[in-house]
């Protein structure tokens, strides 16, 4: 028997490469519309018909647990967040007894990838409220993150008779990013960047900005959600649609209007968070100046007339998946007054 045996110094080099092969799995795929990622809740689709194409635009309608209050709350997801990220949200309320809706927009997560498609705030939150008028939800409490957020201000601002109470959570869009001197990026340069899009690079841009540097192992399960309709075969259309959604947030701004917003309205605002969309194609000058969530939910608050402002210092974009419970404590007391 011939006996191979490896000088020490190669065997101190091998052996922790043969552990993290071991240890270390490949990240899902998911197909372009999230096949394959499963939801807290099951899924409905809506046919939408929209710019001369046949939609579907995907749903959670979760039932209250237990004696339902007579209340709705529609929950509005981010740009780089789908439905699913209100898994403990929805959980809360529902065991509250509010009936709760959390629609995934179109070009996002499980709703269709139109190709050819001009993406619009107005298209978007008329989508929103086809679906709640045929789901005969009335008034309901709409809750925006993020984009969602800046949906949320559009949809109330067109229809102000729907919305029973408005709630921002660290909405982008509080202020104007081209107006104060963000380049703009054409739409093949985003595309092109977002076709560099992977597990790591959504990571890191998450843990710079959304929360402080920090990082959960939690949170490795919504980057993977983002990352493997990338990783997949349809990488081509998201990656399309997120420059066109990109494009969007951009160049149709919210915050002129927000002192033309007529329902009662509350602003939850992690302090740390430093979302700034384009802001890494700014002069270092201007970069410096944007997403300053502190003083700009203070500046919201201001604006939108009898805003009430809740602050929570210590977390960043996404308080709701970063420290749920307090969140969640914080938007039970702010539904329970239907104020502040």
């Amino acid at each position: 028997m011939i006996r191979w045996s490896l000088p020490a110094a190669l065997l101190g080099a091998l052996l922790p490469l043969a552990a993290s092969a071991q240890t270390s799995a490949p990240h899902p795929v998911y197909g372009p519309r999230l096949e394959g990622f499963e939801y807290p809740h099951p899924v409905a689709m809506r046919t939408v018909r929209s710019q001369g194409q046949d939609l579907e635009m995907a749903y959670m309608d979760v039932a209250p647990v237990g004696e339902a209050n007579g209340r709705a709350v529609v929950l509005l997801h981010g740009k780089n967040f789908c439905g699913a990220t209100w898994e403990r949200t929805i959980a809360v309320l529902t065991e509250t007894g509010y009936r709760v809706l959390a629609p995934d927009q179109i070009g996002f997560c499980k709703s269709s990838k139109p190709a050819g498609y001009q993406f619009s705030f107005p298209d978007l939150a008329t989508h929103t409220n086809d679906l709640v008028a045929e789901l005969g939800i009335e008034k309901p409490v709409v809750v925006g993150h993020s984009m969602g957020g800046m949906l949320a201000a559009r949809y109330a601002l067109m229809f102000p008779d729907d919305v029973g109470q408005l709630v921002l959570v660290n909405p982008i869009g509080l202020e104007d990013w081209q107006a104060k001197g963000v380049p703009y990026q054409t739409l093949d340069d985003a595309y092109e960047g977002e076709l560099k899009t992977s597990f790591d690079s959504i990571k890191a841009y998450q843990q710079r900005i959304y929360y402080n540097g920090a990082w959960k192992p939690d949170y490795d399960r919504w980057v993977e959600m983002l990352a493997g309709m990338y990783a997949g075969d349809g990488r081509a259309i998201v990656a399309r649609n997120q420059a066109q959604t990109s494009d969007m947030v951009f160049t149709q701004p919210v915050v002129h209007e927000f002192a033309r917003i007529a329902v009662p309205t509350v602003l939850m605002i992690g302090g740390l968070d430093r979302t700034a969309p384009g802001g890494n194609r700014a002069s270092k000058d201007i970069a410096e100046t944007l997403g300053q969530y502190p003083a700009l939910g203070r500046q919201a608050a201001e604006a939108i007339p009898d805003a009430a402002l809740v602050e929570f210092p210590e977390l960043g974009h996404s308080p709701q998946v970063e420290a749920p419970e307090p969140f969640q404590a914080k938007l039970l007391e702010v539904l329970g007054s239907g104020r502040e």
